[in-house]
């Protein structure tokens, strides 16, 4: 049975290396709902946070596979109920729209705020679940939607095991 699940891998910093994941991915046939790449707080050290449906025993394979890339340091496999993520979505609506008492109300009933406001359109911005980032989208579309854009998932553990302790423990290895 399909599942959703968080792959967050740790890597030293080349060139070259989200693509090699991806290939992993692809050649599973397995479709990436979103990928984020960043730093990490050990020098160095990126982490790509990858989110996709598929079974424990396929996501277990690629794990394993990734492992063995060169310059990969650890890769971890997560269920939802064992990471705290958030996305950010933005959303471009005309400036004539704000006048209406009703985008304001949208705004401040979902947590949402007002980034910019430029003569044409303004910016609203929403951090959350893809849920509530699709919500906000769908309350907006009657005012017309210029633009729409969500990163993909920010996550990190609920485990306490810090990175630095893994890259100690490989170190040992």
């Amino acid at each position: 049975m399909d599942k959703t699940f968080t792959v967050s891998i740790f890597t030293e910093n080349t060139i070259g290396m989200l693509n090699r994941i991806t290939i992993i991915f692809t050649r599973r046939h397995l479709n990436i709902d979103s990928i984020t790449a960043s730093e990490t707080e050990v020098k160095n050290v990126h982490r790509y946070t990858i989110v996709l449906r598929t079974s424990r025993e396929q996501i277990d394979k690629v794990i394993g596979q990734i492992e063995k890339l060169i310059d990969v340091l650890k890769a971890f496999v997560h269920e939802d109920d064992e990471v705290v993520h958030q996305e950010i979505a933005l959303y471009k609506i005309k400036t004539t729209h704000l006048k209406s008492n009703n985008v304001e109300q949208i705004i401040r009933e979902n947590s949402a705020k007002i980034l910019t406001v430029e003569p044409d359109f303004i910016i609203i911005e929403k951090t959350g679940h893809k849920a509530e980032t699709k919500a906000l989208f769908e309350k907006l579309k009657p005012f017309g939607i210029l633009e729409f854009a969500r990163s993909g998932r920010v996550a990190v553990t609920k485990p306490m095991k810090e990175l630095s302790t893994y890259l100690k423990e490989l170190e040992l290895n």
